[in-house]
């Protein structure tokens, strides 16, 4: 009879590997099931809410049927609605042409400074939307410095379409920047070598690699333009948009009901361009082989002198508009006395909320980015990296991409509805930081879940496989293998969140308090009350904020992946 040869497991390491086994169950189906409450509370019930207040009878509400009808129907609705589509089909058919040109020139040719005009449009990413249409106002309006160059004053449509063109061209920028930088070099030598002209090969190979990410970037700036309200606010005029008409509602007539009608009209293009984006990238597939060749730009001296000029054009726009919300903060009465002074910088005797507002952004964008930096990635890494609950993941998925279909201004309406509604538990959370930061957080979720997505999938499997085959409990393989290698893209997604958390306004609006304030409602406020110097000083202050921290995160970094990339340097000899 055969003697069985197996050794006996010690009994604690028998413990050992069941405690580690019941941990990684903890952390991953507790994790995946705590993300689901989660995402569900900060995405979907507020969703629901907006689409209950809007459709309810009840009095108090949306009215129902008969309202929306007769919402949709009436002429004041037709109005709002061809300004609010002439505005933004407008600003998306010059952002995009622009940016396109803009991001050619940096990754196709071979012009000098690429790093400084890259940064330099990025600018209108750390300000709020308000910014530029203050500073128009300072170049163009009726006292404005250069207000001879016009025939008319900035106040009306194009007073709103070159405020949003500003404010929407890096979004556009970053989008095609990415497109563009995908290129295999064997493509464009086999055109070269058939003689194809350069517009030729551009016509056969770049055009059709880039054309999804193009219309990608027309929906987002027609979404971003649409339900957008800071410009409108500043140099609209009596020139009335949608977003506007629905911030009205809300903040200024306290007709809830019809600000849900809107928001849900608002909700249409993006759900719209959302769902023909998501159509597109399934057609389009994979545009770059795993055998392709980095594609390096032949010199021109024509083509980059021509492409220079455009960046150079572009970028002097930016500082100028920037440059002078700038100088504007920092003139003691405009246009009277343009002695510099920094009085405007006193907000204490000011009205529209002081030094607390700035403080409150600080302390929402330092816990928007700490706290959601650690959900996002660890939701990510749990969603790519483990296996089973395939019906979780998939919830957890959906849940995740919503809210790049859902317009801040819509998502802030949905927390006003569900949040304030009588008898709901978690009513004591409005009005409070909390409820703030978790609505930033739901805000930006679905472009820093796909940058954690992005990284966590380019690494192999084998390292999760070799923690299990040691018996190593997941949650310390997350931390100490997968959070080292994959922290760039955590950084960035802290960069993300802290800028955005320090501009964001269309969902905030409706959720701050008096003791809750922020820095970007205070310079609405300011700007409401008449007093743009003082919103142009805030404006300021918040670019300043957003470009030391983002410059400060960028210098902290080297060091931290010094330190804990050690295998990415190369060994001395090679």
């Amino acid at each position: 009879m055969a003697r069985d040869m197996t050794l006996p497991i010690p009994d604690n390491v028998a413990r050992q590997v069941s405690r580690a086994d019941v941990g990684d169950r903890i952390f991953v189906v507790g994790g995946k099931l705590l993300w689901l409450c989660l995402l569900s509370v900060a995405v979907l019930m507020p969703l629901a809410a907006i689409f209950w207040r809007g459709f309810s009878s009840e009095a108090g509400q949306g009215g129902g049927l008969v309202a929306a009808r007769e919402l949709v129907t009436s002429d004041n609705f037709h109005w709002l609605l061809g300004n609010s589509l002439k505005v933004s089909l407008s600003v998306a058919a010059i952002v995009v042409p622009l940016a396109y040109l803009f991001a050619y020139a940096l990754q196709r040719t071979l012009i000098p400074g690429k790093a400084i005009w890259r940064g330099m449009s990025l600018l209108p990413l750390m300000a709020p939307s308000m910014l530029p249409g203050i500073a128009l106002v300072y170049l163009f309006g009726n006292q404005g410095m250069l207000r001879g160059l016009l025939s008319d004053n900035i106040y009306g449509f194009w007073g709103i379409v070159l405020g949003e063109v500003i404010y929407t061209f890096p979004h556009a920028l970053m989008i095609l920047l990415s497109a563009l930088s995908l290129a295999d070099a064997r493509l464009f030598d086999a055109a070269s070598s058939m003689g194809a002209s350069p517009s030729r090969a551009f016509r056969s190979i770049t055009w059709p690699a880039t054309r999804q990410a193009v219309f990608a970037a027309f929906c987002l700036v027609f979404t971003l333009t649409i339900t957008d309200f800071g410009v409108p606010v500043v140099v609209g005029g009596d020139y009335q948009v949608l977003a506007l008409e629905a911030y009205k509602a809300v903040v200024g007539q306290q007709q809830f009901g019809r600000g849900a009608l809107i928001g849900m009209v608002l909700l249409l293009p993006a759900l719209f361009s959302f769902g023909v984006d998501a159509w597109l990238r399934r057609r389009h597939g994979d545009s770059m082989s795993g055998r392709a060749q980095v594609f390096q730009p032949a010199p021109s001296k024509l083509r980059d002198s021509c492409y220079l000029a455009v960046v150079l054009l572009i970028c002097a726009t930016l500082l100028l508009v920037f440059g002078m919300a700038v100088y504007s903060s920092l003139v003691k009465f405009w246009p009277y006395n343009l002695s510099l002074s920094l009085a405007h910088y006193q907000f204490e005797d000011t009205a529209g909320g002081g030094w607390l507002a700035y403080r409150n952004s600080i302390t929402m964008a330092l816990c928007t980015a700490l706290i959601g930096s650690v959900l996002i990635f660890t939701g990510a890494y749990l969603m790519e990296k483990t296996r089973g609950q395939k019906g979780l993941n998939l919830a957890l998925r959906m849940l995740s991409f919503v809210p790049m279909a859902v317009p801040g201004l819509v998502l802030g309406l949905g927390y006003v509805f569900f949040f304030n509604l009588n008898g709901n538990p978690l009513h004591v959370f409005y009005g409070t930081m909390s409820l703030l930061v978790v609505c930033t957080i739901a805000h930006y979720l679905t472009t820093a879940q796909m940058t954690a997505t992005t990284a966590l999938r380019q690494l192999d499997a084998e390292f999760e496989a070799a923690a299990l085959s040691l018996k190593a409990p997941l949650y310390r393989h997350y931390l100490r293998v997968t959070v080292p290698i994959c922290l760039p893209a955590l950084l960035d997604i802290v960069r993300y969140l802290f800028v955005s958390a320090m501009t964001t306004v269309s969902a905030a609006i409706f959720l701050y308090s008096p003791d809750t304030i922020l820095a970007a409602v205070a310079v609405l406020n300011m700007d409401d009350a008449g007093n743009v110097g003082g919103a142009a000083a805030m404006s300021t202050l918040i670019l300043f904020t957003s470009a030391g921290v983002s410059l400060l995160l960028a210098w902290a970094s080297r060091g931290l992946l010094r330190r804990s990339q050690a295998w990415r340097q190369t060994a001395p000899g090679q």
